[in-house]
């Protein structure tokens, strides 16, 4: 069976999670997370390379050990170190790092305090009043694990995040491609309108031939079970417990089948009332007028037949994109060809794994022409931060290698932390040298929403901060968007001249789509921003382009498609 980088990186996490779990080195439990995220991040299969005997390449932070132990995953399919570590920690604590808000340094704590080893006896424990009773927790944390386990409860489904899905969605297509019967194949449904997450997978494929192609889905060797089989369906779950669902259809209903399976429901039912209006009926099979069809090979014939221009996937929400697409020419989204640079990335002097030469020649091989460094601040220490003095000697440096560098410009920045108050973690003679500055939210979540609110504006009041980075401060499956008033947000970073941030980290994706039409309606920009850590983060700005897509975001509405000298007046508040 076939290993993913994904496989690969969920291996390396769960080993982080287990050793956290038993109080190991942090030092070692860093290494893995971090090897987890720089395979996971990385554009090549590396197990490919190892069956094909290819030597592996130079990951930043991937040692000899890593090394190994890659080989040993890519080639077997398991880990001795995880086996062990599995038989070492109580199998039901590591669901508990499931919850929301449940580190493993707290699943230690209520392991060892309360002899809490299951979900159960963690609900028992919280409606108790027991939780609160430890150190560190507290009976506001208690309410919220509470809230996280009802919400889990009443919303079971599990969503994989649209990169990794990607993993097992392309190298599945690849594979159907390679049947002669194949002429065409289109992965649609919720994967092809870009949502940041995937519940399931819909492949399409135009055939006149269906039953090899149903032979090829379920001679896959990553598929784990075959839920259904017809003769032009078929239903199966993955080993990654990914669900794909194959529709087979004759070459003149491919467009039409493409438009059903990859719009959502309310928006094909907004289309199927236009059609009716008309005097048409429209499904998977094509476009009817009576019993005779009138369109369906082709999405743009579709679309031709109930007089509208073809509608881009992402937009496909039923959000309005049907009645301006019938009175307007919907707006030319972006593209990642028009990004020029990007706005917020992270070398060695915090929590990269990169040096800046290896950054620039990075950014610039992805055709930008400008990157901005913004290190943490020294608040976060966790990410080792930069105070004043490590901060204006990285400026020094930015300056000496940008004389060195062609056809790419460094800029110097910082990714400040704003403070429970909204103050910003450094002084303001020190941000005032930089080039940008961006400033985050990285605690005190559980603030109320009008105190939260309070907090992002007085720091955009900041003269010296330029964008607001993730501004949400979510982490998808992990913490929830900021509960704020974000037209009150958006109205206040429009009057101050203040940039908002759509975070192309897949685990953030923040501005949500919602949120960045809002800034686009307000005429406030947007910096799609790859928050690298690794050279290959660079790639995160193609799942920022699909979300900016989503949210209707032209160009224009962009900060970072502007010219590097047209981006400094931008930058300029005087």
């Amino acid at each position: 069976m076939p290993v993913h980088n994904a496989d690969i990186a969920a291996v390396f996490e769960q080993i982080a999670e287990l050793l956290e779990l038993q109080g190991a080195n942090p030092f070692r439990v860093r290494a893995y997370r971090n090897a987890a995220r720089t395979v996971g991040d990385h554009g090549r299969d590396l197990a490919t390379r190892v069956v094909s005997g290819e030597p592996l390449p130079k990951l930043p932070g991937i040692g000899k050990d890593l090394s190994a132990k890659i080989r040993e995953i890519a080639t077997t399919g398991h880990c001795a170190l995880l086996e062990r570590l599995h038989h070492q920690v109580p199998a039901a604590l590591t669901e508990l790092l499931r919850v929301p808000g449940l580190g493993p340094k707290r699943v230690r704590a209520l392991h060892q305090g309360l002899a809490v080893n299951t979900v159960a006896q963690l609900r028992r424990a919280a409606q108790a009043g027991r939780i609160r009773e430890l150190p560190g927790f507290g009976a506001k944390t208690e309410q919220r694990i509470l809230q996280h386990l009802r919400a889990q409860a009443a919303a079971p489904e599990t969503r994989m995040l649209l990169p990794v899905a990607a993993q097992y969605a392309e190298a599945l297509a690849d594979w159907l491609r390679g049947a002669p019967q194949v002429r065409q194949l289109e992965i649609a449904g919720s994967y092809r309108r870009r949502r940041e997450t995937v519940g399931d997978i819909d492949i399409l494929v135009a055939s006149d031939e269906p039953a090899p192609v149903m032979q090829r889905l379920t001679g896959y060797d990553e598929v784990r079970e075959i839920l259904g089989q017809g003769s032009t369906r078929a239903s199966v779950v993955l080993a990654c417990g990914l669900q794909v669902d194959l529709r087979v259809v004759e070459p003149a209903a491919f467009g039409a089948a493409l438009h059903y399976f990859t719009g959502s429901k309310a928006h094909n039912i907004a289309i199927r009332k236009r059609a009716q209006a008309r005097g048409l009926k429209i499904n998977e099979y094509g476009v009817f007028r009576d019993k005779a069809r009138v369109a369906g090979q082709t999405e743009e014939s579709v679309f031709a037949a109930v007089g509208l221009p073809w509608i881009a996937p992402e937009l496909r929400e039923d959000r309005g994109e049907i009645a301006w697409a019938a009175r307007a020419p919907l707006p030319r989204l972006i593209e990642r060809a028009d990004l020029r640079g990007d706005l917020h990335c992270h070398s060695r002097a915090s929590d990269g794994n990169a040096t800046l030469e290896e950054l620039a020649a990075a950014a610039r091989a992805a055709g930008l022409e400008y990157l901005a460094i913004t290190e943490h601040s020294q608040r976060l220490t966790i990410a080792h931060g930069l105070g004043t003095e490590r901060l204006l000697q990285q400026c020094e440096e930015i300056d000496a290698l940008n004389a060195q560098l062609d056809g790419i410009v460094l800029l110097k920045g910082i990714e400040v932390d704003i403070l429970e108050d909204g103050r910003l973690d450094l002084p303001d003679a020190v941000l005032g040298q930089l080039d940008l500055v961006i400033g985050a939210v990285h605690s005190h979540f559980d603030l109320s929403p009008a105190r939260q609110l309070r907090r992002l504006m007085r720091a955009m009041d900041h003269p010296h901060l330029h964008v607001l980075a993730h501004p949400g401060s979510r982490e998808l499956g992990k913490r929830p968007l900021l509960d704020l008033d974000w037209l009150r947000l958006v109205r206040h970073a429009r009057r101050r001249g203040c940039f908002l941030e759509l975070n192309a980290q897949p685990k953030r994706l923040d501005l949500t789509d919602v949120h960045a039409r809002l800034a686009r309606e307000e005429g406030v920009l947007v910096a799609i921003s790859s928050d690298a850590h690794t050279v290959d983060d660079f790639s995160n700005l193609d799942y920022g382009i699909g979300q900016a897509r989503r949210g209707w975001l032209e160009a224009a509405d962009v900060l970072n498609t502007r010219p590097l000298d047209t981006l400094r007046g931008l930058l300029r508040r005087d």
